[in-house]
């Protein structure tokens, strides 16, 4: 049976992380109530009850209903968006995101293991970082082989899928509208890298996980693209309208 305790979530729209916990909140079909932060790293300081480093995403689990900024003693206090995903996965296990096959379960956690060792540094070497296009395209040439010949990571939708998601739909809009700090000339290579064969697996990867439901109802693209657009590490620096610079 699903879990029937209270769930408050806190997020921000730009956090990738909170957006990993939402999407196994709603493929869930999980009740619960949401606390949006605005797009800022001070958190106000009852925040710090729940989670001590001040960081999002955060979940209070159970405990009585109360107003999402005056934490209950009462309930579990969970962090980190990765375990935050498993524990949804496994309180509501008719949402099917934990595989019940402990095989398909282990190759579900070594994805995402292989995903944090191959893309994660590097996406944010190459768009936070100014590292060149080659520094992520070739961290993608080695993803792609992780992945099936078609469909999700592991064949139905799973944790697998929502841990990457968020980054990787977030990778392809960057380059799409020259966004990042690598500048408009790199993010034109991965635009135009990306479009071609020999990432057609990755990329259609990426449209089915931007086309599921669960994702379609938590993306706006013009809303994130105006906050990455205004990031302080990209302002200045995106191209302008009508093509790279």
């Amino acid at each position: 049976m699903d879990c029937p305790k209270q769930i408050t979530f806190y997020t921000a729209v730009y956090s990738p992380y909170a957006h990993r916990v939402q999407l196994a909140l709603d493929e869930a079909n999980a009740k619960y109530k949401k606390h949006q932060f605005e797009i800022s790293r001070t958190k106000p300081e009852w925040y710090y009850q729940i989670n001590p480093l001040g960081k999002i995403p955060s979940i209070t689990h159970g405990g009585p209903d109360v107003p999402s900024d005056e934490p209950s003693p009462e309930s579990a206090k969970l962090t980190e968006s990765l375990a935050l995903v498993e524990f949804i996965a496994e309180t509501h296990p008719a949402s099917g995101l934990l595989p019940t096959d402990p095989v398909l379960r282990a190759k579900a956690r070594a994805f995402i293991s292989f995903y944090e060792n191959t893309v994660q540094d590097r996406f944010r070497a190459a768009f936070f970082g100014g590292q060149p296009a080659e520094t992520i395209l070739e961290a993608i040439e080695s993803f792609q082989t992780a992945l099936p010949s078609t469909g999700y990571a592991v064949g139905e939708f799973s944790i697998a899928d929502i841990a990457v998601a968020p980054i990787l739909v977030r990778m392809v809009l960057f380059a799409k509208n020259g966004i990042g700090a690598c500048g408009a000339k790199e993010t034109q290579k991965i635009r135009e890298a990306l479009a071609s064969e020999k990432f057609a697996r990755f990329s259609n990867y990426v449209q089915a996980l931007s086309e599921r439901p669960c994702f379609k109802k938590t993306w706006d693209e013009p809303l994130q693209v105006d906050i990455w657009s205004n990031h302080p590490v990209f302002k200045g620096i995106v191209a302008p309208k009508g093509g790279a610079a």
